[in-house]
């Protein structure tokens, strides 16, 4: 007995020694020679950082062969083999090396390979499978002195890797690209896909292989940058990327410089490419940059019958009418099947018949057939007699209707989007009572207001009369006030709000008690003060946002030149932050939410409207607050209009010291990137509650943004460079990312500077940032004891000009490399 029990020890002793061989075998970073990989096993890269093995993404039954991150939680998967065609069941699922050099996925019963390398290798050298510590899959003899045979970084799935390439093989025209997960727990192929332009050196994204969406222009060798990326990632400088373009191929590759530092480009299921850092001490993945900037630009992100809203959570709404397609694919944020009617249409008129919605503010959906109509009585009937007429809209351009499912729709923020009027079933709108109900408070409303006015206008005598013409216009377009009119209006000018360099404001009521602000220019009989009153209204007289104060009308009679704005309760920001007495504390909270709308509005004006407008004279002067201590930029009259042809403005110095981009001083030609510097200046500002420059109490003069740098650097007590008067009351990881955004803002490198666009992310959290170095003008100024030679070389504090030079982007020479 004891013989037996000896011997059934060293069976199952030889038994454990052979299973500790074949798994120390897989957890090196190879497969042996007509050896495999099944169920849990894995082999790991020789630094321990990557792992292959199975894997089962969220809660599908479904496996798939893949690379991922060892060190790192999550299981971040770089590299998927059979994305396409899962295997049902690890355990009865090998990945085996062929005798004829192929990588084979197989399974039990099936009667073809789930995937392969198809690999033409007609050597009878052995054949090696490695994992890299790159995490780079590669398949090479044992030599290890030549390329490799196969490798994972020439098909990749979703994500670029340091060192690998993306690009075109000239030689043999196939290409090396990214394309999406379908979603988080799906990896089969997605909708969106980054790829090299085969036509043309630029990098492009594509949906569905067809309908290309985005493009990075094309590459400028001179400036090491694609034309229309020129934003350099506002991180630390650890990461370098070369375009090689040759005989043979063209290609992007990048390299990290610290080798601690991991991060990687993923082509989202959001159809944005973006940037992620993993940050070792909070475990967590920071993303850093993201192409296209807004969400709301990838084409047919929320899919049919649904509207993309960039200012709400989440993105994809469906319309009046409709529900989502699959609530189980939304639920993992894959809205491209969009949404479906809730009701089906009868495709009749009447009564009973099918009804249109109004959805105003929206950017109209593609391919419309024009029909001829005079009114929108008759646009409306042109579609309703034609049941495959799913929506239409009329406006000055015509009428025009859908006869498809409605794909790629947007909402505004502002005013500026048309009117769609959406085809439903009748049960999707109010009921007759309903309608009887809001026709008779119509009519009483419409009663009332002919009542009042015709009271209004038996008691107003006939100067106010021509007054009230001009407020009535001013609802839809600008109004064109007479000089006696807002002389009245505003009681001869007695109540003035303010003045700056150009002229005072007054504060002023019109007959329908709308209170206004009256801007009086002063100066105006000189060429100058023409174009600045011309400036004002041609730059904010057509555009209108939250974060913008709106323009009523204007007044101009000769050298009498008048601007009307809506009234602001609360003044400008300077006074909150800068007069002690008789003003609000401004909370942290609100503080924040003002550094939010003033980015919004001015990424407004930069990238929405259909000129680039640069205001060139950003300060806490222009920043007015509402009653609800909203922010609205204000004073347009130094702004420059610069056409989307053209890519900057050669220009001389305007815009007040303290505030000026270093490009300014050196007479370089601007770009918008001008104003993204004075925003960090104020950002400082907003946070100190003083003036960047001031004077301490031994008298020298000091420079708030060094000190508030070098305080973040340092990671000392963040909370000690806030306005004194919050009593150190504000969250510290806001403190920290305003303060790093303004610092980013103000570099001296206009390239390393974000656009206002991705500001706005910042500071919403879509995007992080790490510490930016110290622009050399900081170190400059602490060097030189808090005194820039420039502020003390221009004569006033604020500058303008005549001259306005247009130059495109490839007239203009840049020395410094940037990153995509």
């Amino acid at each position: 007995m004891n013989e037996k029990k000896w011997l059934l020890a060293l069976h199952f002793a030889s038994f454990y020694a052979f299973y500790l061989l074949i798994s120390s075998c897989l957890a090196a970073d190879t497969i042996p020679a007509n050896g495999y990989l099944t169920g849990n096993q894995t082999i790991i890269s020789a630094n321990g950082q990557f792992e292959l093995g199975f894997f089962k993404p969220g809660k599908t039954p479904k496996y798939y062969i893949g690379i991922w991150y060892k060190k790192i939680p999550g299981q971040i998967v770089i590299w998927v083999a059979n994305r396409d065609n899962p295997a049902s069941n690890k355990h009865k699922s090998k990945l085996r090396l062929l005798n004829d050099g192929n990588l084979v996925l197989v399974c039990n019963g099936c009667k073809s390979p789930i995937w392969f390398t198809n690999m033409n290798y007609r050597s009878s050298k052995p054949i090696r499978v490695t994992l890299l510590d790159d995490g780079n899959l590669v398949l090479r003899d044992n030599s290890n002195l030549n390329p490799p045979l196969w490798q994972s970084f020439e098909h990749p799935t979703n994500t670029f890797m340091p060192g690998s390439k993306f690009g075109v093989n000239k030689l043999t025209k196939s290409s090396i690209s990214f394309t999406s997960w379908k979603n988080s727990e799906d990896p089969g192929t997605g909708f969106y896909t980054y790829e090299h332009d085969p036509n043309a050196d630029q990098l492009i994204m594509l949906w569905n292989k067809t309908e290309q969406y985005w493009n990075s222009g094309l590459w400028i060798p001179e400036q090491n940058i694609f034309s229309k990326v020129p934003e350099r990632r506002f991180t630390p400088w650890q990461v370098s990327f070369d375009y090689v373009d040759n005989e043979n191929e063209s290609y992007i590759t990048f390299s990290v410089h610290d080798t601690s530092l991991v991060t990687r480009f993923v082509m989202d299921v959001s159809g944005q490419f973006r940037d992620y850092n993993w940050k070792k001490d909070t475990q967590e993945w920071i993303l850093l940059y993201s192409q296209p900037g807004q969400q709301c630009e990838v084409y047919s992100y929320c899919g049919v019958f649904a509207v993309c809203d960039q200012s709400s959570m989440p993105y994809c709404n469906c319309l009046q009418g409709f529900k989502p397609n699959s609530e189980i694919e939304w639920d993992l944020k894959d809205y491209s099947r969009g949404c479906a009617r809730k009701a089906g249409l009868s495709c009749k008129g009447g009564k009973d018949g099918d009804k249109f919605v109004s959805n105003p503010g929206k950017v109209l959906p593609q391919n419309p057939h024009s029909i001829l109509a005079s009114t929108r009585v008759e646009c409306e009937s042109a579609c309703l007699s034609n049941c495959s007429c799913s929506a239409y809209a009329f406006d000055d351009d015509g009428c025009f209707v859908w006869f498809s499912e409605l794909l790629n729709m947007r909402r505004l923020s502002d005013s500026s989007g048309k009117t769609l009027f959406i085809r439903v079933a009748a049960s999707e709108v109010q009921t007759r009572g309903d309608k009887k109900l809001v026709v008779g408070i119509s009519v009483g409303l419409v009663v009332g207001l002919v009542a009042l006015f015709g009271l209004v206008f038996g008691v107003y005598w006939r100067g106010k009369r021509r007054l009230l013409v001009a407020v009535k216009t001013m609802e839809h377009s600008l109004a064109r006030f007479g000089y006696k009119d807002l002389q009245s209006a505003t009681s001869n000018f007695c109540h003035q709000l303010g003045s700056g360099g150009f002229g005072s404001v007054f504060k002023g009521i019109l007959p329908d008690s709308t209170v206004v602000a009256v801007k009086k220019l002063e100066s105006v009989n000189n060429t100058q003060g023409e174009k600045q009153f011309r400036a004002e209204v041609s730059a904010i007289g057509t555009v209108q946002h939250i974060n913008l104060v709106r323009l009523h009308g204007f007044c101009s009679e000769g050298s009498k030149k008048l601007l009307v704005y809506e009234y602001m309760p609360n003044g400008s920001l300077n006074t909150h932050l800068f007069q002690r007495e008789n003003s609000k504390i401004l909370g942290w909270d609100v503080r924040y939410q003002i550094a939010v709308g003033i980015a919004r509005g001015l990424a407004y004006l930069h990238e929405k409207c259909r000129d680039c407008i640069i205001h060139c004279d950003i300060k806490p002067e222009n920043v007015l607050l509402d009653a609800n201590f909203r922010p609205k930029v204000a004073d347009f009259g130094l702004a420059k209009l610069v056409g989307r042809e053209f890519s900057r403005v050669l220009t001389t110095i305007r815009g007040t010291r303290g505030y000026l981009a270093p490009e300014w001083i050196s007479g370089e030609a601007i770009t918008a990137k001008a104003d993204v510097y004075s925003y960090g200046m104020m950002l400082f500002e907003l946070v100190s509650g003083r003036r960047n420059i001031y004077e301490a109490s031994d008298g020298r003069l000091e420079f708030f943004p060094t000190w508030a740098m070098s305080t973040i650097i340092r990671e000392d007590d963040v909370l000690s460079i806030i306005d004194p008067r919050l009593d150190g009351v504000a969250e510290k990881e806001e403190v920290m990312r305003i303060c790093k955004l303004a610092c980013w803002c103000i570099q001296d490198n206009e390239n390393q500077r974000p656009s206002m666009g991705q500001a706005v992310q910042v500071l919403e959290r879509f995007l992080d940032i790490e510490i930016p170095p110290i622009p050399q003008s900081l170190q400059v100024f602490a060097d030189n004891g808090g005194s820039l030679r420039f502020f003390t070389e221009l004569s006033s504090n604020q500058y303008s000009t005549e001259d306005t030079v247009y130059a495109s982007a490839s007239s203009v020479n840049h020395n410094t490399p940037m990153s995509i």
